[in-house]
């Protein structure tokens, strides 16, 4: 996001809600409602519409051209580390050279792609056509009830290698997978493909970074209509449904962590049925996906119409630890130098230990994926990866602060995929 200028909320009353500097929505003073002595229930309405730079239609999918040269540089990585065939259970990796992914049963599906040649899915044949259709492999084997799936792996096998040779297993592979398949294939020396799929996927091409940047756009959207929605005696779990109908109504799936006051203080608490009342901050984690790929945006919400000191002093050193590390950002530095600057800025302000988490992670098909920006990863960034930065602090029993952004490393820096907020 290009710049931090998402919410600003400060009262009850009226709440500017801006993009790059230019106002997008104001959320409207709910009318106080009182039922039988009972406190009065505080709200603002925010337009259920899409701010107006996020186009209502969603980018297309990826082509077949793109699926394409995908399984030709999985080749070409092959034919680099001589190794002759990968091997792919369905999950994340699976979709990304094939299109599409399945569940996992007993019954088996794979991925077989050869160092040359074309690529062969294995699979039950009454789902031979469902997976042909949903994807972009045009060889698909069935096999029969009766048979055994792994002597069809090993006949695909030999029609991809004269010899035994070498077969890099997608990591995620079931042992029992494994197992079965190094009884299928005796001689053949088995190593993991983890190292293919990392430099396969942790540069995003353009039309990948469309897709997580229009990701991001609307579950900033999203937020800020629940947090433009939100009223007193409201539960963090009727938030959360909220949350994920705003994302409905974008025309994606999504959804994501409400905290309401002490909830905060624990990273990854989860919901636990909290009322909101006037004093609480409000922390919204979210992300969705478009066409396969996610976003991740953390925002802080401060329901009443005062704002506590130590509050916005913990905002803005967090805002801070995070604009330090985005300035430091650029090809050639250690994922963990980035964690120490953030860290650094943190620890300035008194409030190091309270900092428990990694600085960020890279997104993309995944919503956790390398890079991940932590000390102990000397691994430089490099233009194409994705990720996020979002430092936080914590304190035990009272509430948390967390700013969550998306990046893309460019040649000269980061481009922000979602707009940072600006100072309280």
């Amino acid at each position: 996001m290009k710049r931090r200028e998402f919410v600003r909320a400060t009262t009850l009353a009226g709440v500017t809600i801006v993009a790059g500097g230019a106002p997008l929505l104001r959320a409207q003073r709910g009318s106080a409602r009182a039922a039988g002595g009972s406190s009065p229930r505080l709200s603002s309405q925010l337009p259920p519409q899409l701010p107006p730079q996020i186009p209502a239609q969603l980018p297309p999918p990826l082509g077949p051209e793109v699926f394409q040269r995908r399984i030709e540089r999985v080749q070409e990585l092959l034919g680099r580390r001589r190794i002759h065939i990968l091997f792919a259970e369905p999950s994340t990796n699976f979709e990304y050279l094939a299109g599409a992914t399945f569940g996992r049963s007993e019954r088996l599906i794979a991925l077989l792609v050869p160092r040359s040649g074309d690529p062969v899915i294995v699979a039950p044949a009454f789902e031979v056509e469902r997976v042909r259709r949903g994807t972009h492999i045009r060889a698909v084997l069935g096999w029969d009830e009766s048979e055994d799936p792994y002597a069809l792996v090993r006949s695909a096998v030999a029609g991809m290698a004269r010899v035994p040779g070498r077969v890099a297993i997608e990591g995620s592979t079931r042992y029992s997978t494994l197992y079965a398949l190094g009884r299928a294939l005796p001689r053949w020396a088995v190593m993991p493909a983890d190292p293919i799929f990392v430099a396969l996927r942790i540069h995003k091409s353009p039309e990948e970074v469309a897709l997580i940047r229009r990701a991001a756009q609307i579950t900033e959207a999203a937020i800020a209509a629940a947090f433009g929605r939100l009223e007193t005696g409201w539960t963090d779990r009727e938030v959360a449904r909220l949350l994920a109908e705003e994302m409905r109504t974008r025309g994606v799936e999504g959804g994501g962590l409400v905290q309401f006051g002490p909830t905060s203080a624990s990273p990854h608490a989860g919901t636990e049925n909290r009322k909101l009342a006037l004093g609480m901050p409000v922390l919204i984690d979210a992300g969705c996906r478009v066409h396969g790929y996610t976003s991740d945006v953390t925002r802080m919400h401060f329901f009443g119409s005062h704002i506590p000191d130590t509050y916005r002093e913990v905002y803005n050193t967090v805002l801070g630890a995070q604009t330090a590390a985005v300035e430091a950002a650029k090809p050639g530095v250690p994922c963990q130098e980035l964690d120490r600057i953030a860290r650094r800025v943190i620890a300035a302000a008194g409030y190091g230990p309270y900092f428990t988490h990694r600085l960020g992670h890279g997104l993309g098909m995944d919503g956790h994926e390398p890079p991940y920006l932590v000390e102990g990863n000397d691994q430089a960034i490099e233009p194409g990866m994705t990720f996020t930065i979002e430092p936080g602090i914590y304190l035990p029993g009272e509430w948390g602060v967390r700013l969550e952004d998306d990046f893309l490393v460019t040649e000269s820096g980061l481009e922000a995929l979602s707009t940072r907020v600006a100072t309280l």
